[in-house]
């Protein structure tokens, strides 16, 4: 997700750059909505960034203020309807909008709202906000104020109308959003890779409640919640976040050496070489190499155009894109015991998959070391996580789990040593899919499809 305002700027082509940065928060589709103060319009499809978008398209977007969105989905089937930023008409105005997280409420919300066209979250909240601005006269940030409270779960939003930016995170932060400079333009972005893709300075990261409201003069910051309070999902640090990408003070790359460094602490281990699994798991396989002086070797070759298998729409497709996106070096395993480090298990397909490729290429022994603990709760706050009975480790311990994977040995890191990897404290964190603890009530009954209608 990524939005910028500013003088005299082509918005769309720097949204574009920006998309680009994010692409691996989701690979379903994309979209740019962009506004010249006097038109707002929205161009979107299916695919990746360089899939949706070329020179001619772009050309025509002009503008200065655009907003723009790569999705995956957790609400909603992947289809072109479901698609980002979504847009509504409003008389001579209109207002789009771009969603990263989950709502709780959905249900409730779909009924209030009478369920309208709306087969998304995304679009639930796009309707409250533009039935605010109709019915009440109101702006948009007048508007948002008065809807955000009634929205539960995680939402990190940009939105846009014809002449105003604004970015809000939740009042628990469940998703990162930034804020950045460039000269006089003003930017809202998921990660800071993508402001450091486009040149710009990095400010600071929105707190959870705050709304940034920006417009000709400038930032401006509301807070719409009560009590609002951290609850930054920890996994964006296992998994989902770029490796050069900034949170709590430090590199996600850095973060996650040191979770190989408290691994390798945690779990020694006999072995010959330590080989990590693309491209994750790398900085962690470092990091365990450096303090257990087992050497770091590239056993495994990732195709680098392939992309990433967890946040594929269907598990078919996922294990499809296992064997297409990694392979093994027989010249480097064959006789050794090998260290395996990758950084978490969700379903189980692919890591099976990887240890019988390990396995074919002649290791001794297989220690699989895993930099996050076991991943055994479902998630609500936006990944495609919602059912328990896929989850590998939900219902099976840890010996369990080795003996399914086929693997000599397997260790996960523990909850404290990850946290304590963050440099934050444990306070500031969602660790719901990890120990089930969940900051809010969720809807366990509510399926990914509840608002698609059935012919």
């Amino acid at each position: 997700m990524f939005g910028v305002i500013g003088p005299d700027i082509e918005a769309a082509r720097l949204t574009y750059f920006g998309l680009f940065a994010l692409q691996h928060r989701g690979q379903e589709s994309a979209g740019i909505a962009v506004s010249d103060s006097d038109n707002l319009t929205v161009y979107k499809d299916l695919g990746l960034v360089a899939q949706v978008f070329d020179e001619s398209t772009l050309a025509g977007l002009p503008g200065s203020l655009a907003i723009g969105h790569t999705r995956y989905s957790t609400t909603g089937s992947n289809s072109w309807e479901n698609s980002q930023p979504v847009f509504r008409h409003l008389g001579s105005n209109g207002i789009a909008l771009a969603h990263n997280g989950n709502l709780t409420n959905t249900a409730h919300l779909a009924k209030s709202t009478d369920g309208g066209i709306s087969t998304t979250d995304s679009e639930l909240m796009t309707d409250a906000i533009a039935a605010s601005m109709s019915q009440d006269g109101a702006d948009l940030a007048e508007a948002l104020a008065s809807v955000l409270p009634t929205f539960e779960g995680a939402f990190s939003l940009a939105v846009m109308d014809r002449t105003t930016l604004v970015g809000v995170r939740d009042p628990y932060g469940f998703r990162p959003l930034c804020l950045g400079r460039l000269d006089e333009n003003w930017l809202v972005a998921s990660e800071t890779a993508a402001l450091d893709i486009v040149g710009a300075e990095f400010v600071r990261q929105i707190s959870p409640g705050e709304m940034v409201v920006i417009d000709e003069d400038g930032p401006k910051s509301h807070y719409p919640f009560e009590n609002p309070t951290s609850s930054l999902c920890l996994f964006e640090f296992v998994y989902f976040a770029r490796p050069d990408s900034i949170l709590f003070g430090q590199t996600i790359h850095t973060t996650r050496q040191e979770m190989g460094r408290l691994l390798a602490e945690q779990a020694p281990v006999d072995a010959d070489i330590t080989v990590p699994v693309p491209e994750s798991g790398i900085p962690a396989a470092q990091g365990f190499a450096a303090v257990s002086g087992i050497p770091y070797i590239d056993g495994l070759v990732k195709n680098r155009y392939v992309g990433r298998t967890f946040i594929e729409p269907t598990q078919t497709m996922r294990e499809r894109g296992v064997r297409m996106k990694l392979n093994a070096m027989p010249g480097v395993i064959a006789g050794k015991r090998v260290v395996l480090v990758d950084d978490s298990i969700i379903r189980g397909s692919t890591t099976k998959q990887l240890v019988a490729m390990v396995r074919e290429a002649g290791a001794s022994e297989i220690h699989l070391r895993i930099s996050s603990p076991p991943y055994r709760w479902p998630c609500f706050y936006g990944m495609d996580t919602g059912d328990r009975e896929t989850l590998l480790a939900s219902s099976r311990s840890v010996d369990e789990i080795a003996d399914h994977l086929g693997v000599d040995s397997l260790v996960y890191l523990e909850l404290e040593n990850l946290i304590e990897a963050t440099g934050a404290d444990a306070d500031a964190f969602c660790t719901a899919c990890l120990s089930g603890d969940y900051p809010t009530d969720v809807p366990t009954t509510d399926s990914k499809y509840l608002l698609e209608r059935t012919p």
